[in-house]
């Protein structure tokens, strides 16, 4: 028996370890391209044979990248938050109240999430700028205020809830409020961390929305600031991937501090 296990555990091995090198080649391109000199641009070395932070220092010169990395953050932060709340509150009022429509409150929420986000870009965008709000971070914030899929997410988490625990503290005089901030929310911290780190990094890599809405570098994010060494006389690639890895640094460095209570939260949002 144990020698079938330690089989079994080899060949997984012997197929996870070229795939782990498969995703983190582009990873690790980007960083050696980034500190590539110009000349060394297109080389096919895998590390540098000069490396040089000459493209850094471009790409911080010419964009405002510590601004856009603040505006990133604030955006994928605020919009983080302020889906977990709806979600938790729309979560709450599917699975908890009786209601006439509920079922089909939920299909409609459900069906929003089959929409893709371009459709609906422009009517979020004029609704924005009567708003007054165009070039803010709180315009971008606006339309990710609520998640579609968190609502799903959370309603299902909600539902493997033990109702017994919940009509005990009802009948102990807890309202719906008490009941929902104290006993709901501090038993599914796996499935919210889980939901709040998948929000989370969508909201980070967002590009559209914020390109529609921002007019200058200082009030875009890094999504855009990467864009600007994009053109039609050529890209490049040297202050490109400079800016790129500057983008991946934040998400890289959250998923290193906290590796261990990621995968701890995917794998219990799992089996809840």
């Amino acid at each position: 028996m144990t020698i079938k296990i330690r089989r079994k555990n080899k060949l997984a091995h012997a197929v996870m370890i070229p795939l782990a090198f498969v995703s983190i080649f582009p990873i690790w391109w980007m960083f050696v391209t980034a500190l590539r000199p110009e000349n060394e641009i297109y080389s096919y070395l895998p590390i540098p044979t000069a490396p040089s932070l000459e493209n850094f220092a471009i790409a911080l010169q010419q964009i405002p990248a510590v601004r856009m990395l603040i505006n990133t953050f604030a955006f994928a932060l605020g919009s983080t938050m302020a889906s977990l709340l709806t979600a938790v509150l729309a979560a709450y009022a599917l699975t908890r109240w009786r209601f006439f429509g509920a079922k089909l409150a939920y299909a409609i929420i459900a069906l929003t999430w089959l929409v893709p986000f371009q459709v609906v870009m422009i009517p979020n965008y004029v609704l924005v700028s009567r708003l007054g709000l165009i070039d803010t971070i709180t315009a971008l914030v606006l339309p990710n205020m609520m998640s579609a899929f968190a609502v799903m997410m959370l309603v299902q988490s909600m539902r493997s809830f033990p109702a017994e625990v919940v009509e005990a503290a009802r009948m102990d005089g807890a309202s719906d409020w008490r009941i929902l901030w104290r006993v709901i929310v501090p038993n599914l911290r796996a499935p919210l961390a889980a939901l709040a780190i998948l929000l989370f990094v969508s909201a980070w890599n967002e590009y559209f929305w914020p390109l529609l809405l921002t007019r200058s570098p200082e009030t875009s994010v890094i999504q855009s600031g990467i864009q600007m060494f994009i053109s039609d006389q050529g890209n490049r690639w040297g202050p490109l991937m400079a800016v790129s890895s500057i983008a991946c640094l934040p998400v890289l460095a959250i998923y290193i501090v906290l590796q261990r209570q990621v995968i701890d939260s995917f794998v219990q949002a799992g089996l809840r």
